[in-house]
């Protein structure tokens, strides 16, 4: 009898699953690898170098519940059609996104970019201003996603042999920053120049690097003390920097390398409620920190001269706490802000004026701009030399002979020009990584050589 029940059991066990295994066996089916993802099997050796083994991962690029997709979904990039084809190295996470504490699944090299609650953020404060690879990587990986809702400006190919350029993502600038703060609590542990001399390792054994000697290769390093230790090595390659302050000419240069702005801190003020020329009480604006190293010392004596006129507002302030928002609302209440060097030629208070919708004075001798062969900033900003700025009166003269209908004009222009500095994703057409991918698509096919900005020198 109990023998009886024990098959009796066994039968209805049957009876029920195969239902369950029919329809488990074509979702089975439909399970297929992407062609644009592998699984990175990097093993550190002795001499801190890198070897990668090619075998294909799957990662989830529909949304649950989405259905069935085409093998070539509608909206995907056709990179025939793309402006620019980028092949991408399948770094191991410990290059970007572990970076940003992110831990994938098994054999996972990045996050579902379909999901964005499942894209990590950028962490650190101040440093997002310098996250430009974080944005850059995750353009890339959205564009071998079906049904991305992006500009097809560039998109990530599967042979490097068909690419145009070749991206590394490494998280150089966040990177630098983690070992810093390392650093400033006394600890010695500190990856980053481990990282750099792997990277550089795995680089110079590529095929893909010895074919043109790195010149194809496209490298973010927008913190200026960021790839300290593998810049020269990898010198022939073309960076996307904040300015070359901190570079010899030999290193990194205008006609090879991709000026990019700053992420900026405060809001972009919408077109609609920018405050006209009579609701902007402070003739010149400017809050940051005050004593600079290198070109940054013009900002004490700028602050000297300036501090006690009555329509200038020049103190000393942070972007922490409500600093940032202070910050933000004197911008927007305000004719024109000072953009002035500082420990380096460029300054993230630039693209805060821009997104504020104030008037940038630019007072850098040796400043390059981000998208300056597709922009004219003589539109909307105005450039002083340090030496002029230094006269008694002089920028306070310049700014006053400008009435209401010309500042008006370079007004109306920053309100236009604004989205060409906003990072974001998913990107949008005429966004900072457009416009990034378009500086490399120039540097990449040689047309681009650097223009004077001799033109655009307010005069007195």
């Amino acid at each position: 009898m109990l023998a009886k029940r024990r098959l009796t059991f066994k039968l209805m066990f049957c009876l029920a699953s195969a239902p369950m295994f029919i329809l488990l066996v074509p979702s089975l089916l439909h399970l297929k690898p992407n062609p644009l993802i592998h699984k990175p099997a990097f093993h550190q050796t002795t001499s801190a170098s890198l070897r990668l083994r090619s075998e294909k991962i799957t990662l989830p690029l529909r949304p649950a519940g989405s259905g069935d997709a085409p093998n070539v979904p509608l909206n995907r990039c056709d990179p025939d059609q793309a402006l620019l084809k980028v092949f991408m190295y399948d770094l191991p996470p410990e290059f970007h996104f572990g970076l940003l504490h992110w831990k994938g699944g098994p054999n996972q090299t990045w996050p579902d970019v379909t999901d964005p609650n499942r894209i990590p953020s950028y962490s650190g404060g101040l440093n997002i201003q310098h996250s430009v690879e974080y944005w850059l990587t995750l353009d890339l990986l959205s564009s071998a996603a079906p049904h991305a809702s992006r500009p097809c400006t560039a998109t990530r190919v599967a042979n490097a042999g068909e690419a145009d350029v070749v991206f590394v993502p490494f998280f150089s600038s966040m990177s630098y920053n983690k070992c810093h703060k390392f650093r400033a609590r006394g600890e010695q542990v500190c990856a980053d120049k481990l990282l750099q001399r792997r990277l550089v390792a795995f680089l110079e054994g590529r095929d893909e690097w010895r074919r043109r000697n790195g010149g194809d290769h496209l490298i973010a390093a927008h913190h200026p003390n960021s790839m300290s230790e593998a810049r020269a090595r990898l010198s022939s390659a073309m960076f996307v920097l904040a300015d070359f302050g901190r570079y010899p000419a030999e290193i990194a240069n205008i006609d090879k390398d991709v000026i990019a702005p700053y992420k900026h801190f405060v809001e972009s003020t919408p077109a609609a409620e920018s405050a006209p020329f009579d609701k902007r009480p402070t003739l010149l604006y400017f809050q940051g920190k005050i004593n600079r190293k290198e070109g940054g010392a013009i900002r004490l004596q700028l602050y000297h001269m300036l501090k006690d006129e009555p329509d200038v507002h020049f103190k000393f302030g942070t972007a922490r706490g409500k600093g940032g928002r202070l910050a933000a609302q004197g911008m927007a209440s305000s004719k024109f802000c000072l953009s002035v060097a500082g420990d380096t030629p460029s300054s993230n208070r630039l693209f805060d004026a821009i997104a504020s919708h104030c008037v940038p004075v630019i007072v850098s001798d040796e400043i390059k701009l981000p998208f300056e062969d597709q922009l004219n900033y003589a539109e909307f900003s105005l450039r002083v030399g340090a030496g002029d700025a230094l006269k008694e009166g002089h920028i306070l003269n310049l700014l006053r002979r400008i009435k209401r209908d010309e500042w008006t004009r370079m007004w109306e222009r920053l309100k236009r020009v604004g989205r060409y500095f906003v990072y974001e994703f998913p990107s949008r057409r005429g966004d900072a990584v457009e416009m990034i991918w378009r500086e490399v698509r120039l540097r990449a096919s040689s047309s681009s050589r650097g223009i004077s900005k001799s033109y655009w020198y307010a005069s007195s």
